[in-house]
């Protein structure tokens, strides 16, 4: 398989905005290609029920698509009763990714929320919303040191996602939705500037992939979020060089 639109280790156009809502401590709009994701990041002096008296804060996150986000109209999820499966998963994914990169202890009592709201897919939203609420939650901490509500940043360096697969023969960078419908291994990858893994999702469908093919595209995945996190610095290195976050 070849792509008439970029090459196999190439990502779509990425563009973040900053500053994108007006209410919000920190906010972006990710754009992949066709994938559009809108991340906030909001601050409240208080923890869940779990944490109180721990002496540390807590980061967390919603997720959720708008009906029109895809080519044929989704019910929202207050229709529905309750989350779907696919987004109480994917919440957990971006609460889990941002948390690895976090030292609550330096938050204080207080939670920061990430609201992920998909205006567009196609294909990478969670992967976009990874990145794009990495961006709004760095904004949100330098607000708060300017503020003083905390003391240092509790962020020490760059994460961000991409999404990899196999389709056909090829290993392809970021897959949009009509590959990743035919694709034969498809996998998320989260990971730090310094190249560490936060999370692996790596799902095969047909037939089960090999150590060979799981290195070929974790290659891959790094080649692509190191492109992302340089993105991320031309949008938020002001800040987080000040704050002393590793580039």
């Amino acid at each position: 398989m070849i792509r008439v639109d970029r090459e196999v280790d190439e990502l779509r156009p990425v563009k973040i905005s900053v500053g994108v809502i007006k209410y919000a401590e920190g906010s972006a709009l990710i754009e992949l290609g066709d994938t559009k994701v809108i991340c906030t990041a909001s601050v409240e002096d208080k923890v869940p029920p779990f944490a109180k008296g721990a002496g540390h804060g807590w980061v967390t996150a919603e997720y959720s698509m708008l009906p029109r986000a895809t080519p044929a109209r989704n019910p929202r999820d207050a229709a529905r009763g309750r989350a779907a499966g696919r987004a109480y998963e994917i919440q957990r994914l971006i609460g889990r990714a941002l948390r690895s990169v976090t030292d609550l202890g330096a938050l204080g009592e207080c939670t920061i929320t990430m609201d992920c709201d998909v205006i567009q897919a196609d294909g990478g939203t969670r992967t976009a919303a990874i990145t794009g609420a990495y961006v709004a939650l760095i904004q949100a901490l330098h607000r708060m040191l300017d503020d003083k509500r905390i003391e240092v940043c509790p962020v020490r360096e760059y994460l961000a996602a991409t999404s990899v697969g196999i389709v056909g023969n090829d290993y392809l960078l970021d897959l949009d939705f009509e590959e990743d419908s035919r694709a034969r291994v498809d996998m998320n990858v989260a990971m730090t500037s310094s190249g560490r893994i936060v999370e692996i999702q790596a799902t095969a469908e047909g037939r089960p992939f090999d150590e060979m093919d799981l290195s070929a595209m974790l290659r891959l995945a790094h080649k692509g979020i190191s492109q992302l996190i340089e993105v991320e610095k031309q949008v938020i290195g002001e800040y987080a060089e000040a704050m002393g976050i590793k580039v």
